[in-house]
């Protein structure tokens, strides 16, 4: 008796994990959007940022153009590169998506900035977006949120190639110190 009973709880189980896990790919024509997630941020906050990764299984490129979100007055894409020993920042007019490609919106690297923030954005408290590309058109994606510095998304699989460096935690919290009123 207990097996059956044990059987059917992890059956059940199982079928309740399957959606959830499939509620983090989003597609937009060729385009594939995979786990959005984003940081908490501290209260009083003004910006936020928002990471994932969107493949394209089409034959032509496409570009991230933008978007926008009911939890900020704007969403835009932004950079991050290392200049010399200073990390600088800066708005894109988009992204480019190559044909049979992918890019991933990673802290450290590329990524959606959420500006001008109407309430903080807090752990376990997903919140919706649209993001807008030249050829695939809008596309609704929920954002999971995760702690102050986290890396990657719970469960989500860390890219330790683009944060090698980050070992001593030099990254966490880059994003919150800097000015992002600079960049407008």
């Amino acid at each position: 008796m207990h097996s059956i009973l044990r059987s059917a709880f992890v059956a059940l189980s199982l079928i309740a994990v399957v959606p959830a896990a499939q509620a983090h790919d989003y597609t937009a024509g060729d385009l594939k959007i995979d786990r959005p997630w984003s940081r908490a941020t501290p209260g009083g906050a003004e910006v936020g940022a928002g990471y994932l990764k969107i493949e394209n299984k089409g034959e032509e490129a496409d570009r991230l153009t933008g978007g926008s979100t009911p939890i900020a007055d704007a969403l835009e894409i932004h950079s991050m590169t290392m200049e010399g020993d200073m990390m600088k920042m800066r708005k894109l007019d988009g992204l480019d998506i190559p044909a049979g490609g992918s890019v991933a919106l990673k802290p450290g690297g590329n990524h959606i900035m959420f500006i001008g923030l109407k309430e903080p954005i807090e752990k376990g408290k997903p919140f919706t977006a649209t993001l807008t590309f030249e050829k695939a058109g809008e596309v609704e994606v929920e954002f999971n949120v995760e702690g102050i510095g986290a890396k990657a998304p719970e469960g989500g699989h860390h890219d330790h190639g683009a944060m090698q460096d980050s070992e001593d935690g030099a990254m966490d919290g880059a994003m919150e110190e800097m000015d992002h009123h600079d960049h407008h």
